[in-house]
């Protein structure tokens, strides 16, 4: 990931209702809602609610599919994974002390359980 979809991803989750939206989908998983069930859970009204998922399927942080006549909508796992990944990259690679593992990126650790 490049630091200007980062700044991309992040603006999108700056915003209250956004948040609220991308992480319950995060919660639902890939099954995803429609957005008449997102106005329920969230209790935002309809056309506020779809300018906040246009604002997070541009940001690539959600994505949607068309199943028969119904829109669905789900968190986009990858990106949400490589945003963390960029997030954490080098984690610490500047300190002078030991690192809590907690920092650990998970491409990193993957990639020392390799070798």
């Amino acid at each position: 990931m490049k630091a200007e979809d980062a700044i991309v991803a992040l603006g999108a989750l700056a915003q209250g209702s956004r948040l609220a939206t991308y992480r319950l989908l995060v919660k639902r998983g890939p099954q995803g809602y429609t957005p008449g069930e997102l106005i329920q859970k969230l209790d935002i009204p309809a056309p506020t609610l779809s300018f906040h998922l246009r604002e997070l399927v541009r940001a690539e942080l959600v994505e949607s599919r068309r199943e028969g006549r119904f829109l669905y909508y789900s968190a986009a796992f990858a990106r949400m994974r490589s945003l963390i990944d960029f997030l954490t990259d080098k984690c610490c690679s500047l300190s002078e002390v030991e690192c809590d593992s907690t920092c650990t990126p998970v491409a990193s650790a993957k990639r020392r359980q390799a070798s």
